[in-house]
């Protein structure tokens, strides 16, 4: 099949995710994770690092059926095994020389289908617990790394099923360009991608400013009441790192977000769209929390809701909130109208929530308290143009933050 993208738009593209969202220069290592079918970007991604004075780019690809050919064949000692060069990798990924950009687009279905729960979840666990030092170090922007979309043929044909494979495919590499202010009319090169993000910020800093002591969160299924320590910062656009390195971890991004007090989450949540998670779509996930924990969980199936709560009780503090996500309506990924069943994209046009993992710079002392810490995450949308968030500061008041699907401030 021929290039997705004309080659001046793929090397917009590429740039903008080395050069923008990682900051990448001279000397520096690039790891680029993706699927065979992501190959396109993979490479384009490799050029640009390279012209950018990268010392070595590394791409790796990984393939859901040889996952699916460890935990269905493989041994006991096969699962979540970590080979010691990969975690060489991994601590040079977490130095001040190295970035990851993680490329997402599912390249197939139903990979896990059939694999008992506790396979998975042990595999999960074990990898989690050996390779959590670089997690961490993402999530507390010690470590350079940003995660981009590109097409599959599976991917596209679920959000365009009207269409035929090589047309849906062409029509979600443009909606890509399209969210990260990548197309002509958004200006030359990657300006309004970087304009865009530094308006997201901004947004963060006014949320943090208000000094708030609390969320609410209400909505159809939902009636969250999520409590925020005094010093919570907002996040959201670009992430500034301890050296003063500025990256944005995810493209698109719309969402402005915090760490909850893990400990005193109260209320229910109902999913307004459907989880794309491990190759299985899951739909109409609920749940309750009650003392900071998620006591009850529902979804469509059985199946479906002990595959998630599975991965969940992986870790203590899977059942816990690490963070709160604020999106309105108006996001060019919203205004599209469709659900792209994809947590990268899906996130980024609602409100949403995500058990386990926060994130410490959410915090301006440290220790960071009440973040929540977890070796898994897992992002819930609850919002839509019916979800309405406010704010409750220290002295009790109320500040409408988003109403009607729109922002308030």
């Amino acid at each position: 099949m021929p290039p997705l993208l004309p080659p001046e738009s793929l090397a917009r593209y590429a740039d903008a995710i080395v050069k923008t969202s990682l900051a990448l220069g001279k000397g520096d290592t690039l790891v680029v994770q993706g699927e065979p079918e992501h190959r396109e970007l993979l490479v384009a991604i490799a050029e640009s690092a390279y012209r950018a004075g990268a010392r070595y780019v590394d791409v790796v690809t990984a393939d859901p059926l040889v996952m699916r050919a460890r935990l269905e064949h493989g041994s006991d000692e096969a699962l979540g095994a970590v080979p010691p060069w990969s975690l060489r990798r991994m601590r040079e990924l977490a130095g001040p020389r190295g970035a990851l950009a993680a490329i997402t687009g599912q390249g197939r279905a139903g990979y896990l289908d059939g694999i008992p729960h506790e396979r998975i979840a042990v595999d999960y666990a074990r990898a989690a617990k050996a390779t959590a030092f670089l997690r961490r170090a993402q999530l507390d922007m010690r470590a350079r790394w940003t995660i981009a979309g590109w097409p599959t043929a599976y991917w596209a044909g679920q959000v365009y099923p009207e269409l035929p494979t090589e047309q849906a495919e062409r029509r979600l590499a443009q909606d890509l360009l399209r969210f990260c202010r990548l197309t002509d009319e958004d200006g030359k090169g990657a300006s309004g991608w970087l304009r865009h993000v530094q308006a997201v910020t901004r947004r963060a800093a006014k949320l943090t400013r208000l000094r708030l002591a609390g969320l609410e969160l209400r909505g159809p299924g939902t009636a969250l009441d999520l409590r925020l320590v005094p010093g919570t910062r907002w996040l959201g656009g670009r992430e500034e790192m301890p050296d003063g390195t500025k990256i944005a971890p995810n493209m698109p991004t719309e969402e402005t977000y915090t760490s909850p007090d893990a400990r005193a989450s109260e209320g229910t949540f109902a999913c307004t769209f459907p989880l794309w998670f491990r190759g299985r779509l899951i739909e109409g996930l609920r749940g309750e929390l009650r003392g900071g924990r998620l006591v009850r969980l529902e979804a469509a199936s059985e199946e479906d809701r002990d595959f998630v709560a599975s991965y969940l009780d992986t870790d203590p503090n899977g059942r816990r909130l690490g963070e709160v996500a604020l999106v309105d309506a108006s996001s060019r990924i919203g205004e599209s109208g469709r659900v792209y069943f994809n947590t990268l994209l899906d996130e980024n046009a609602a409100a949403h929530i995500a058990f386990g993992s926060g994130f410490g710079n959410t915090r301006e002392k440290k220790p960071a308290r009440g973040v929540n810490r977890s070796a898994v995450h897992l992002d819930l949308m609850i919002g839509g143009p019916d979800l309405e968030a406010t704010g409750i500061d220290a002295r009790g008041r109320r500040i409408p933050l988003i109403r009607d699907g729109a922002w308030r401030i």
